[in-house]
This record gives structure tokens, sequence and C-alpha cells, in this order.
């Protein structure tokens, strides 16, 4: 379907609109429904910006947004405004992903100067994800996800705050801020165990946090590993904690092909993931490290 009629269309309406705007303001507009032609034009911006998402014209469209959310913002409609900076950030997305975070911040502005924390919180994530997939900027998407706890958090939306956090912790190891990640998996791990739904999901928060322990020092891994039995004996019984213990004796011994035929055994059952897989091939580096100062 040929849509270049549709943004010959949408230029007409941006043009009609920018027209209504500059009659509005000028001294005669003003006195003469002013603010009724505002309304027309942002009707108008949005119509144009619709026919321009059509054509696929995702710069075009982002850009009509936002001149309709800056005319709301004119007229004081601050939940109008919000709204339209989110559909300029969702056109963006496609065509200029830092143009996107702008206009997402913008609405994000506007929501917590109404005390809309939830919808901030969401909108937080939206660009700790545009950083993570187009930008690959993993401190600033940590920053963002970390915000959206805060905002959770406030709100008391525990488990929209947890699953933030999580992501936060993934890229805090990855990137070898350990303690980071083991406060929060271990935070997380104490308020999953202390719930009949989530108690399951308590055991892999301890594992990821007893790994994280063990890519720093594997005395410290021991000693949480203990901690974590004391707290949550169910964790005791689970793949992951024997996993852990034959990881330890591999690593006490210096024997890294106990340690790859343990890591092997537990993968036949349950899948590593990139993340685990990534953990353990550094703490099995810093056995081979071991192993051959010894030499």
């Amino acid at each position: 379907m040929d849509n270049s009629g549709k943004e010959k269309e949408a230029m007409a309406l941006m043009a009609e609109a920018e027209k209504k705007v500059k009659s509005s303001q000028s001294f005669f507009g003003s006195l003469f429904g002013g603010s009724s032609k505002q309304e027309e034009a942002c009707d108008m911006y949005a119509r144009a910006a619709n026919m321009f998402k059509m054509a696929k014209n995702w710069s075009a469209a982002g850009n009509a947004f936002s001149q309709a959310a800056l005319l709301h913002l004119q007229m004081q409609s601050k939940h109008d405004a919000a709204t339209n900076f989110i559909d300029a950030g969702n056109a963006f997305k496609k065509a200029d992903p830092q143009e996107a975070i702008n206009c997402l911040n913008r609405a994000i502005e506007i929501y917590t100067d109404m005390g809309r924390f939830t919808i901030a919180a969401k909108h937080h994530i939206t660009i700790a994800e545009v950083y993570e997939t187009e930008l690959v900027d993993i401190d600033k998407a940590i920053a963002h996800y970390e915000q959206a706890a805060d905002y959770y958090k406030g709100e008391e939306s525990t488990s929209s705050a947890n699953k933030c956090l999580l992501k936060v912790a993934t890229y805090a190891a990855q990137l070898e801020k350990y303690q980071k990640a083991i406060e929060i998996y271990e935070q997380v791990g104490t308020n999953a165990m202390d719930s009949p739904l989530l108690k399951y999901s308590a055991k892999d928060y301890f594992f990821k946090a007893a790994l994280c322990h063990f890519c720093v020092d594997m005395l410290n891994a021991k000693l949480a590993l203990q901690k974590y039995e004391d707290m949550f004996p169910a964790f005791s019984d689970s793949r992951e904690c024997k996993l852990l213990k034959k990881l330890l004796d591999a690593s006490e011994e210096q024997n890294i092909d106990a340690y790859t035929d343990a890591v092997k055994e537990y993968d036949t059952i349950s899948r590593l993931d990139q993340w685990l897989t990534t953990m353990l091939l550094r703490i099995k580096k810093t056995i081979q490290e071991d192993e051959s100062d010894l030499r």
C-alpha cells in the first residue's frame, strides 16, 4: 500500500496546525477563542503523527507528537502532555533512541510532579531497555532500573521493585561490582523465602549471591553458603547448593577436572544461561591461576 499520500496529508495538517498556533498567539486571536484554536492544533498534530506512523516515518511522527505535547503544556493540560510525550518516545524509539529517551524523561518529570510514581517507574524501565538494547550503555540502564525500583518501593509494589533490582544485580555482577549484586540477591532471596509463593525462587537468588562471593574469594563463598543454609534449610537439598559444594571442594583441591565435571553434570539437568556460564568461567579461571601459581 502506498503511504506517500498519507505523508503529504500529514504535512498539510502540520502546516495547518502551525497556522492555528500562530493565530491563537496574535492579539486578536487570543481575544477570540485562542485556547480552542490551540486545542484544534493539538488534535491536528496528533492526527498528523498517526498518519506519519502509517507511512512509517517515525521521526516525523515523534516530532508531531512532541509538538502536541508542548502545546498541551502551554494549556496546562499536564496529563495530555505526558501522554503525547510517551507517544513521541515510542515513535522515536524506532528512529532516534536518544530522542526517545529525552521525550520519555519529559513525561516522567510530569508524572512525578503529579505524584504518579508507578507510571513514572514503568517509563524508567522503558528508558533502561533502550539503553540496554539500542544504545548499549549498561551503567545508564542500571541507573534507570534503580530509579524505577525506588519508585515502586515507595508505592509498596515490592515484586515490581524486585524485578528491577534483579536486573541491576545481573548487570552489576557482569561489570564485576560483586558487592552490589550480592546485597540485592541476598535481600530479594530473604524476602522470597518468607513468601509461600516465592519460596522456590529463593534458592536461585542465594545460588547467584554465592557465585558472586566465589568470584571474589573462595573463603567468602564458603562462609556465605553456610549462612544461606542456616537461614534457609531447604537450600541444602537443592541441586544449586550441591553444585556449590562440589565447586568449593574442587577449588580447594585445585582440581580443574572435578570442577568441569560438576558443572557439566549440573548442565545436563538445568541448562546454564549466559550469566551463569560467565560467572562459572570466571571462577574456573581463578582456580587455574591459583594452580599455575603453585607450580
